[in-house]
């Protein structure tokens, strides 16, 4: 099963309920941090990394003995990637999203591809939990291939629970794309509301089952409980602002260490998200 932890907005706990749900299931997990702009599972599962290597995407390279300077790689590129200017040829690899087009449509052959460095992939564990995520390169912009990459590592064989960016744009929906079931975490505030419904609108066009949990479910208003009900989404879970837990987080330790009787309240609420999928 693949459960992917998604938000509409950062800082609702995301990371808090990827990891602890990860730790509370007994053995077969795969925690894969796909939020790799600004991945942090890492703090709290402290793994041991076994495996580095860097991840790029194909960018186009022009034989300039080949070309004849037709243009036609250019106008076929939505991305203004590449461009034909007199007898130069103009790449920018940074906007290059990879879809060959320019290399499907060159009449002379002459563009091949070389590998352009997004990030690095790292391979690990902590316990029993097989620990997978992705780093951006600083000031890169094409995160996708690079979750698509983490992704590859899901074993169907296992549970496997993402990690997901925030918010509802490009690299959201790509971890989203394949789950089984969608967790979304949100807060009681009107800011948490207004994204949770943003996100419930992504998760329900790509017709994936979802749940939410609450958050600091004991500050703000009711109108998250509300919304949930209007729209016949099942709250998995509510979380209370626990200074306990606060302070654990701060320290990069696990809820479920201060707090032990979480662990059964995750482990019940994987057995009620195998109901609802």
């Amino acid at each position: 099963m693949i459960i992917c932890i998604a938000s509409g907005k950062g800082g609702t706990g995301k990371t808090t309920i990827a990891t602890n749900l990860a730790v509370s299931l007994n053995g077969n997990v795969q925690l894969l941090d796909c939020d790799v702009e600004e991945p942090n599972a890492h703090i709290f599962m402290k793994p041991k990394i076994d495996h580095t290597e860097v991840v790029t995407t194909p960018v186009p390279e022009v034989d300039l003995d080949k070309c004849d300077f037709c243009g036609e790689c250019g106008e076929i590129c939505q991305f203004s990637a590449i461009t034909v200017i007199g007898k130069k040829v103009l790449t920018f690899p940074e906007l290059c999203h990879s879809c060959k087009g320019c290399m499907m449509v060159c009449p002379k052959e002459a563009i091949s591809e070389k590998g352009r460095a997004l990030g690095e992939l790292e391979i690990g564990s902590s316990g029993s939990v097989e620990f997978f995520h992705g780093l951006l390169r600083i000031g890169e912009a094409m995160s996708p291939p690079l979750i698509e990459r983490v992704k590859e590592h899901i074993d169907p064989g296992k549970i496997a629970i993402l990690d997901a960016p925030p918010g509802t744009s490009c690299p959201v929906i790509v971890a989203l794309k394949g789950a089984d079931f969608v967790i979304l975490v949100t807060e009681p505030t009107p800011f948490g509301l207004h994204d949770l419904k943003l996100a419930v609108g992504a998760v329900r066009i790509l017709g994936i089952p979802l749940g939410i949990i609450v958050n600091r479910c004991d500050v703000g208003d009711d109108r998250v409980t509300a919304y949930a009900a209007e729209e016949g989404i099942p709250i998995l879970m509510e979380i209370p602002d626990d200074r306990k837990i606060a302070e654990a987080y701060s320290r990069g330790i696990m809820m479920v260490d201060v707090v032990p009787e979480m662990r059964n309240r995750f482990r019940n609420m994987y057995e009620k998200i195998k109901e609802l999928s």
